[in-house]
């Protein structure tokens, strides 16, 4: 028995390092951007289910996403965090607005709705003011109230998109932030982005900071000094969930898929290939994703480790805009080409990324073991070496 208990200590070790805290995804067919089906739909929850049980959805009413969404994961432990989009046009609002009430009435918001988030970087494609876009909050929280729902509401702006009305207005601060989109070098993103984080939890007080978007490209043009590849997409992504977990910020990450039908000509080539899995539904990186095990953070909390000449760039150029209406935006982020890199390389790549997390840190074990000794242990390792110990015990 305590042998087996082990082994399922192990595994989970193992799991942890693949687990996200929830993943942005467009239910719409990967290659065409046909609308999705509830098989679809359970398809790509298939394949998630390994590494998150939640998902970001941006629209309800857009191309019908909302009920195949909740559809598929009825009797399930899925949650999600259901959009309404908005922009110039309040006829798109008020029609996300009634699908989301229609929808409460036929499934169990209570169990599968984490969130309602209420538009997504309208003030920051400057389509609604602060105050627009906190009446919509209210009005939504007051719609569900009225149903006896007491879901929290929000909705999702870029860091510097946040002033005092909007964030009391909304039940969480909902951020997107993305280094890449500051033309940041891959040594400075981390620093940045959890700089960013720190500068909106002094405004927000008392109200939770989550990062509703963050993420890297691998494949695409450079942007200033940020380069799209492989490699630094999971060393950001190492980076970022270590230090996420470590100071327990909940985060969802950009994205799920890359998405071929995604449009790229409004910004650049990066736009389709910020997936985690490529378009064929295989995972970018082998297992474990990210080792958190000699992580050490780049700067100490409340301080920033990068340069300040970034922060008035357009790093709110970030996300995906994950409705058509999007179209024309030119910051989609997201989507599939198939990433086509070698598999060879891939190994190569995540072999560099995993020590790239670390700050180079293996090169100082013998000088740093000290000061590594509050971080994370290496759940893998313990948890074999207890096998051996019971192994030894039992035999």
């Amino acid at each position: 028995m305590k042998l087996a208990l082990t082994f399922a200590a192990l595994v989970s070790a193992v799991s942890a390092a693949n687990e996200f805290h929830a993943m942005a995804y467009n239910p719409k067919q990967l290659k065409t951007g046909d609308c999705p089906t509830v098989d679809s739909v359970r398809g790509d929850l298939q394949v998630l289910s390994k590494y998150t049980n939640e998902v970001r959805i941006y629209s309800v009413q857009d191309c019908n996403q909302g009920e195949p969404v909740l559809r598929a994961m009825e009797n399930t432990d899925w949650k999600v965090q259901l959009g309404l989009w908005i922009n110039k046009d309040d006829k798109v609002y008020e029609a996300d607005k009634k699908e989301l009430l229609r929808l409460a009435g036929v499934f169990d918001f209570k169990k599968q709705v984490s969130s309602v988030i209420v538009g997504n970087e309208a003030i920051y494609r400057e389509e609604q003011t602060s105050a627009q876009v906190a009446a919509k909050v209210r009005d939504v929280k007051q719609a569900l109230a009225k149903l006896g729902l007491n879901i929290p509401v929000t909705t999702s702006e870029t860091w510097p998109s946040y002033d005092k009305q909007l964030i009391d207005a909304v039940d969480y601060v909902n951020m997107h932030a993305f280094p890449f989109w500051e033309g940041t070098h891959i040594d400075d993103a981390q620093s940045k982005v959890f700089e960013h984080i720190y500068d909106l939890q002094k405004l927000a007080g008392s109200k939770k900071v989550v990062v509703g978007e963050t993420g890297w490209p691998d494949s695409g043009a450079n942007y200033d000094a940020a380069e799209p590849s492989l490699k630094n997409e999971q060393r950001y992504l190492q980076e970022f969930i270590c230090r996420a977990q470590l100071e327990k910020i909940d985060y969802v990450w950009f994205s799920a898929f890359d998405e071929a039908w995604k449009p790229v000509s409004n910004a650049s080539d990066v736009e389709t290939h910020w997936g985690v899995f490529k378009g064929d539904k295989t995972p970018k990186f082998k297992s474990p994703m990210y080792d958190c095990s000699k992580f050490v953070p780049s700067s100490k909390p409340g301080e920033s480790g990068s340069d300040d000449k970034d922060d008035d760039k357009s790093s709110d150029k970030s996300s995906d805009k994950e409705s058509d209406n999007e179209s024309s935006k030119s910051s989609d982020k997201s989507s599939d080409k198939d990433n086509s890199s070698e598999i060879d390389e891939l190994d190569e790549d995540k072999s560099d990324s995993d020590k790239s997390g670390s700050n180079d840190e293996d090169e100082e074990d013998d000088s740093s073991s000290g000061a590594l000794s509050h971080m994370n242990i290496n759940m893998v390792s313990v948890a074999a070496s207890v096998v051996a110990l019971t192994a030894a015990a039992l035999f």
